[in-house]
């Protein structure tokens, strides 16, 4: 399957995969992203004040993302999720708030969208609650970090 959409048919038209002949395994996908910001924003996230508390806030909306992502994302399946885990802390050089999530599930098809997903949202969200204090704060390195389970086997990147 190497170099070939598994979403578009022979036709070259969008379509959903056919996961049901895959057998249901356990799934569990990581992904990563950040926030780099002032050090203003920063101290206004430590603190919690304006909108409140902002990592709460972006952890929140990034499990509800998760478990939104069929209806973000056109191809997607909707997957009974057993668990989605999003934390934010600040990041290790200071920079802003850094972004993981971990998402799991049993079934024929993968969650590497929904951790994506979350990680994204909570970005967002991140970014709506503190932009009255820097609007240049800069989405950064949204990534897929790690994956188990399926017939593609397992992933973690470099």
């Amino acid at each position: 399957m190497a170099g070939k959409l598994t979403h578009i048919d022979a036709d070259g038209r969008a379509r959903m995969v056919d996961v049901s002949d895959k057998a249901s395994t356990k799934r569990i996908a990581t992904a990563e992203g950040r926030v780099v910001m002032s050090k203003e924003a920063l101290e206004l996230a430590r603190s919690k004040g304006g909108k409140g508390d902002v990592r709460a806030t972006a952890e929140i909306a990034g499990v509800m993302a998760a478990k939104r992502t069929s209806d973000l994302i056109p191809m997607c399946h909707p997957l009974a999720l057993s668990n989605a885990k999003v934390r934010v802390d600040e990041s290790a050089d200071g920079s802003g708030l850094a972004v993981v999530a971990e998402v799991a599930t049993t079934g024929p098809t993968g969650v590497e969208m929904e951790a994506l997903t979350a990680v994204s949202v909570a970005c967002l969200t991140i970014y709506d609650m503190l932009k009255a204090v820097d609007r240049a704060m800069r989405i950064e390195g949204v990534r897929l970090t790690a994956k188990s389970g399926g017939a593609s086997g397992d992933f973690r990147a470099e």
